[in-house]
């Protein structure tokens, strides 16, 4: 394995110390007995967090060929920064709204909220969770109690100074969003108060020793203006928080301008004041070839895609073609596919989602996606390349097996009890539904084509820009049961398991968390409606220890009981990119505020204050 699977690897091992919280993480019970008792966790600048190393290493030996050539390096550019100049970045679709409590966000929203916002607690690029707008995090000895010193040097865009009682007044409002509340419930918080001007004491409910995760994830722990977010619809248009770029304006499903914060807290390494560009401007450019088309032409000096076509489409503009343009890939923990909406006929039989599976063609989704090369068929929710990837569940995951495929169906299909209440004998009726991409149209095109061959399977194919997309998935109005069948969708963080994986395995409706006794823990974020207790029980446990042989034997069993049950479906473990004209730097070497760098730029989300123009 290269040097670069070394240090994605070594990312995962520091992240096992730290276990997250994640969403509802904490929603029962369980003791935390990993840690000694009269040794408080801490995050601060000075803190070191020591991985234990597991005695034994899962098999990834499939890794090696799973970075292929991707270049995941993430190192210092040399070149003298510079000042000045505005560039444009096009991304994959319009974030509708910039409110860190309200708006659940993808990668092109991120790239601006991060552009406008700062978080309290940053990870670097040794996985390590470290402080950011946070001075210093302490807890208790059983983790309830946490106890955070802010800079005090901060002002938010509206000249207001950023002081304790700023958090405090954010609790409100987060509580109330969609996006806040769900975050808040898988912390068990109960209360954030202004114990000093710069001191703020988190309270949880129940221990959690991965609380500073939470802190560096937008709906809790990225920071704005609280008086500003008195106006919810206003504040979309023109957000108000710390960050290094202010909002200049904002013309939705064309462009949104964000100026130099001459105000901004930060620096860099050396000191220089922080950010290096005048501007940055982001325009929402759908179509992945025209968006890659506006790079090469310099309509654009940026763009980030979550596509392997177009990663394969820019390597060979850049290598065959002569273009000037430079591509940050970033393999990181990602996997793509979709869901089946298990509370919908008939996905509500497990017959039929094991069946389907088996009916899917990985490797030809893959070519059709431009994939070949890059990705690898997905077997769970981590790549082969992470501590967390499992040889037992690898085998355990249904593969192609159209005949086998078929047998299952069939027997569904002549089943008179069947759920979907169709006649013995009739196909079912399947919708496939995707963003508008050519590329995922086309590898919707194969699984369509395997179904129909089988004679047993009615295909309806819908494609939505990615925001409706998302928000059919969300549903809301049905208590976020959503209104899909057969889902696009893609998994990805380089944070702990438990970040994606506790709220994708949270009650899903009211009535399930109230049958369970969990009256309120619903997650919206539960995109395939799957419930399991005893999913959830490992998952939650998981976030009670920092001993990864017992966390590895927890989320293996997760993923077993996936591929048992089959709630998801892969497409493969894809890599994401940035690309840049080359004469854009700086987005491979931002820092902390300690002096080390970043984690970079995972699921091509940018940070964009030390990137600047090289002359």
């Amino acid at each position: 394995m290269g040097d670069t699977a070394m240090r994605r690897k070594g990312l995962y091992r520091s992240v096992a110390f730290l276990a997250i919280a994640g969403l509802i993480a904490g929603a029962c019970g369980g003791d935390d007995d990993s840690a000694p008792a009269d040794t408080p966790e801490e995050t601060s600048e000075e803190a070191e967090s020591p991985a234990e190393e597991p005695a034994e290493e899962p098999a990834v030996e499939a890794g090696d060929e799973a970075e292929g050539d991707v270049d995941t390096e993430i190192e210092e550019e040399e070149s003298a920064v510079a000042y000045g100049g505005s560039i444009s970045v096009g991304l994959e679709a319009e974030a509708t709204g910039l409110r860190p409590w309200e708006d659940t966000c993808s990668s092109p929203c991120y790239n601006m909220m991060i552009s406008v916002f700062d978080k309290l607690v940053e990870m670097d690029v040794n996985g390590n969770y470290v402080p950011y707008l946070a001075e210093s995090l302490t807890s208790n000895e059983d983790f309830t109690v946490w106890t955070m010193t802010l800079r005090s040097d901060v002002t938010f865009h509206n000249g207001v100074e950023l002081t304790a009682q700023s958090i405090a007044d954010m609790f409100p409002i987060q509580q109330a969003g969609a996006a806040g509340s769900s975050a808040i419930a898988a912390a068990n918080l109960v209360s954030v108060e202004a114990t000093g001007d710069l001191e703020v004491t988190y309270t949880l409910s129940e221990g959690g020793s991965a609380f500073p995760a939470t802190l560096s994830r937008a709906p809790v722990g990225m920071v704005f203006e609280p008086a500003a977010a008195a106006d919810s619809e206003g504040f979309s248009m023109a957000p108000v928080g710390t960050g290094p770029f202010v909002i200049d304006s904002r013309d939705l499903d064309n462009e949104t301008t964000f100026v130099r914060n001459a105000e901004y807290w930060g620096t860099d390494p050396d000191g220089n004041a922080l950010p290096y560009l005048d501007s940055i401007s982001f325009r929402p450019i759908p179509d992945e070839g025209t968006r890659l088309d506006a790079l090469l032409s310099g309509t654009v000096n940026a763009m980030q895609t979550l596509r392997q076509g177009t990663i394969r489409d820019a390597r060979n503009a850049r290598d065959d073609d002569g273009a000037d343009i430079t591509l940050y890939e970033f393999q990181g923990n990602n996997v793509g596919g979709g869901m089946y909406n298990v509370l919908v006929p008939p996905f509500d039989d497990v017959r039929v989602r094991r069946a389907l599976t088996h009916m899917n063609s990985q490797e030809q989704v893959i070519e059709a996606l431009g994939g070949t090369g890059i990705s690898l068929p997905g077997t769970q929710w981590f790549s082969p390349d992470s501590p967390w990837w499992s040889e037992k569940v690898a085998e355990a995951w249904p593969k192609f097996d159209f005949d086998g495929g078929v047998a299952i169906l069939t027997e569904y299909v002549n089943d008179p009890e069947r759920s979907d209440g169709k006649a013995v004998g009739e196909p079912i009726d399947v919708e496939l539904s995707c963003p508008p991409d050519p590329t995922l149209i086309a590898s919707m095109q194969v699984v369509e084509q395997l179904y129909t061959a089988s004679g047993l399977v009615n295909v309806t194919m819908t494609n939505y820009d990615q925001q409706t997309h998302i928000g059919i998935a969300l549903g809301g109005e049905n208590g976020f049961v959503g209104n899909h069948q057969q889902h696009c969708w893609r998994w990805s963080s380089d944070d702990d398991p438990s970040v994606n994986l506790n709220p994708a395995l949270a009650p899903p409706t009211a009535e399930i968390a109230e049958a369970i006794g969990l009256p309120g823990v619903v997650s919206p974020l539960n995109f395939s409606n799957w419930f399991s207790p005893t999913a959830f029980q490992a998952a939650v446990a998981a976030t009670k220890t920092d001993d990864f042989a017992t966390r590895f034997g927890l989320y293996e069993s997760i993923m077993l009981e996936f591929a048992d049950q089959v709630p998801v479906y892969y497409s493969g473990h894809t890599a994401t990119a940035i690309g840049t004209e080359s004469n854009i730097l700086g987005l491979n070497s931002w820092h902390v505020p300690s002096g080390e760098l970043g984690i970079g730029f995972p699921s091509a989300e940018g940070r964009w204050a030390e990137v600047f123009i090289a002359s």
